[in-house]
């Protein structure tokens, strides 16, 4: 099995979603190439040269929307990103 590993300060998210066909409520079939991209995903490989993440793998996180480059790696799609183009860390809070 292969796996990507980022150099130096980037990051690599899993951009890999169920493939289900969205529709109107009028039952027209949105295509893949109209809807909009995600800007939520959880991360998949931390580069080696980044000190003290906020983060780590398996954490969603929020990105800047044209940021990094997409590839698809062995049946999945993935976002290399650099770690400064990372907004947020979504983190789950008890309702209050």
């Amino acid at each position: 099995m292969k796996e990507l590993q980022p150099l130096g300060e980037n990051v690599i998210l899993d951009l890999t979603t169920s493939k289900s066909e969205q529709k109107t409520a009028s039952g027209i079939i949105i295509p893949d190439s109209a809807k909009e991209k995600p800007q939520l995903a959880p991360v998949a490989a931390l580069g080696s040269s980044i000190e003290n993440p906020a983060i780590a793998v398996g954490d969603s996180v929020l990105f800047k929307k044209y940021s990094g480059t997409e590839v698809d790696f062995e049946g999945r799609k993935l976002l290399v990103i650099p770690y400064a183009d990372l907004l947020a860390k979504v983190v789950e809070t008890e309702a209050i």
